[in-house]
């Protein structure tokens, strides 16, 4: 098994890079869906209630207020984070355990990848680039936010230019589909398949 990290600061097109190997036929793995799910998850709920009584409602959590209180104050989104983060590894280490015998290529699409060392289980990375301006434009039309919303969200983000120095693939998705479904394909033909050892 061989595993390669797509990541990206917000706006970067990350995830649009990400649907393109899919399209390939490779296993993509969404970090972001796994957030989801851990809603989901009786074990997370109760740690999170327990950190935010504030945001408990009929045995789950009011995801609106909660994205709200950590919008607002970095410290309470660290805490978020540091109660997210352990369910994410645990989710990370099966699918490594599930692979690590097979010769395949495992991606895996997740914006925080450096912020959370995961890095170093990843035998690539590939950053998705793009320009400040157009990273802004894309996140506020998306999600419908202001320009200050947007600086916010993104000054708690590590830098793109810092990931991309840390990158072994730096693709800039200010281009076509095709032309990004073609850069795909060509980083997935300089890997080779090999062995990991498993957790």
């Amino acid at each position: 098994m061989k595993l390669v990290a797509i990541t990206g600061s917000i706006g970067c097109g990350k995830t649009t890079l990400a649907r393109q190997v899919k399209s390939l036929g490779y296993v993509v793995y969404d970090v972001d869906g796994w957030v989801r799910r851990l809603y989901n998850k009786k074990a997370f709920v109760k740690v999170v209630a327990g950190q935010f009584p504030e945001v408990a409602e009929a045995g789950g959590i009011n995801k609106k207020k909660l994205r709200k209180i950590v919008f607002d104050n970095n410290e309470k989104l660290k805490k978020l984070e540091n109660l997210i983060h352990p369910f994410l590894k645990q989710m990370l280490k099966e699918v490594i355990r599930n692979n690590c015998q097979r010769d395949v290529l495992v991606f895996l699409d997740v914006a925080l990848l450096f912020e959370m060392k995961w890095d170093c289980y990843c035998d690539y990375v590939i950053v998705a680039d793009a320009a400040y301006e157009l990273q802004k434009k894309r996140v506020m039309e998306r999600d419908h936010i202001t320009a200050d919303d947007f600086e916010k969200i993104n000054s708690v983000q590590m830098n793109n230019s810092a990931k991309k120095l840390l990158a072994d693939f730096v693709v800039d998705t200010d281009k076509p589909v095709n032309v990004l479904r073609a850069a795909a394909a060509c980083i997935a033909d300089r890997t080779k398949y090999v062995k990991r050892n498993c957790f």
